[in-house]
């Protein structure tokens, strides 16, 4: 048996807790979709999962603000700024590829997600970005699995999601090909878990 006192220990510095304050800051106003939990939830289960995914701690702080860009309209520069440029990057390959002054929507929803997967299926996209989107995208399939669970079908249109059953399932199954192609890893191996399970739910829903 191995001793636990002997593995390494992941050593986060008060950097990451500057990560978490200001992105708590940023998302104050926002909830995850059709409730009343703060978004920062799910900003502090990807920063877990990356970490679980033995991720650096640039990685882990990206994984807190992987999403401030696209949902806060900040600025790359001001990340570089606060962060460094390792952070800064591995968050530009996590958002969506989509005009600044485009906002997402029903009818431009399968143009960015075709954009993403292609970027992910790219050979230029980095290990962090692939370590933080499977940790972002295990935590959402396993919301999005939990409510269906819970609340059926009906959960397409009361939470406000920008399609349906059938694209969500596509997306789903086209993340965990094209992440379990590029990043093998335990959160990988559940997130294709997690994906074979909201696939079989929608199918009974």
């Amino acid at each position: 048996m191995t001793d636990a006192r002997a593995l390494p220990t992941a050593v986060l510095t008060a950097r990451f807790s500057e990560a978490v304050r200001w992105a708590s800051h940023l998302h104050a106003d926002q909830c995850r979709k059709g409730t009343h939990i703060a978004y920062v939830s799910h900003l502090l289960a990807v920063a877990s999962l990356v970490l679980e995914d033995d991720g650096t701690e640039e990685e882990v702080i990206a994984g807190v603000l992987h999403d401030v860009i696209e949902d806060c309209g900040v600025r790359e520069a001001e990340i570089r700024a606060r962060f460094g440029g390792p952070v800064a990057e591995i968050v530009i390959e996590c958002t969506e590829r989509r005009p600044p002054d485009e906002p997402p929507t029903r009818e431009n929803w399968k143009r960015r997600k075709e954009a993403y997967l292609d970027h992910l299926a790219s050979d230029g996209v980095s290990d962090g970005a692939l370590r933080v989107s499977v940790a972002d995208k295990l935590h959402n399939a396993r919301s999005i699995l939990s409510d269906l669970r819970e609340h059926g079908s009906g959960i397409w249109d009361e939470k406000d999601f920008h399609a349906g059953a059938p694209e969500q399932r596509w997306y789903y199954e086209r993340l965990a090909a094209v992440l379990g192609a590029k990043h093998d890893s335990v959160v990988t191996r559940e997130l294709q878990r997690v994906v074979a399970e909201l696939v079989a739910e929608i199918a009974r829903a």
